[in-house]
């Protein structure tokens, strides 16, 4: 628990910040802003702002009460790890390599963050299985032909769609020559031009770490059975939040 209150405290002020960038309240962080942090007056950084004074803090309440009860609160550990590890990577990745990089301050809010990110899977007790279904109707289940179970089918197209749009995505900000991926950054999606480089780091993480992941997803639904899957279905979704 004194991990997460720490983790909160800094959560309430990246939601100061956001609030005073936007204009709703004025005098409380505008020297340290101007002085330590300026990149986070970008685009990008007033919404990773709100992103960790919302839901990040909201998370950690939920699990600090959790604690208190001595209950799980693994999926949601696993869902603020995969948020928390990609909010700081593609954060301090774009603040080295992006426009004016090392002339800027160093990133104080991202230490704090990253004492003990393993925190959210640690839990008093093991998660217990899921209520309402036996051993035998699980392996029933995953004995099933594809064709037989249509939400999986459905999710893998789904799947599918989307590691074609994180290729394109990646190629885009490769400079690829192709026609499409020219128009596409000038006319559908010109944010990724931005010399503050954040939306290039994340593109490129996308297509080298969550599209091997999304073809690792479509192997366990034809496949069914892969304990691993959930968990880093959950930390995935986090991170792509």
């Amino acid at each position: 628990p004194p991990v997460f209150v720490l983790l909160s405290f800094t959560s309430v002020v990246d939601l100061v910040i956001s609030l005073e960038e936007d204009g709703f309240i004025s005098g409380f962080v505008e020297f340290y802003i101007r002085e330590g942090e300026p990149h986070l007056r970008t685009a990008h950084g007033i919404m990773i702002c709100y992103w960790d004074g919302i839901v990040h803090y909201g998370l950690y309440l939920t699990m600090i009460v959790a604690i208190g009860q001595r209950k799980s609160y693994r999926n949601l550990g696993l869902f603020w790890l995969g948020s928390l590890v990609m909010s700081i990577t593609v954060f301090l990745l774009g603040n080295l390599i992006g426009k004016g990089g090392a002339d800027r301050g160093g990133c104080t809010l991202s230490p704090p963050h990253t004492p003990r990110p393993d925190q959210g899977l640690t839990e008093p007790n093991p998660p217990p299985p899921p209520p309402g279904f036996s051993l035998s109707q699980v392996a029933e289940e995953q004995s099933k032909r594809l064709y037989q179970r249509p939400q999986d089918l459905g999710l893998i197209l789904l799947l599918l769609l989307t590691i074609a749009f994180t290729f394109f995505r990646g190629m885009v900000v490769l400079d690829c020559p192709a026609d499409s991926c020219f128009e596409y950054i000038y006319q559908r999606e010109p944010y990724l031009r931005d010399p503050v480089a954040y939306p290039k780091v994340q593109m490129l993480i996308y297509l080298f770490y969550i599209l091997p992941f999304f073809c690792l997803g479509i192997y366990g639904l034809v496949l069914p059975g892969c304990s691993w899957l959930p968990d880093w279905s959950l930390a995935v979704a986090g991170a792509v939040a």
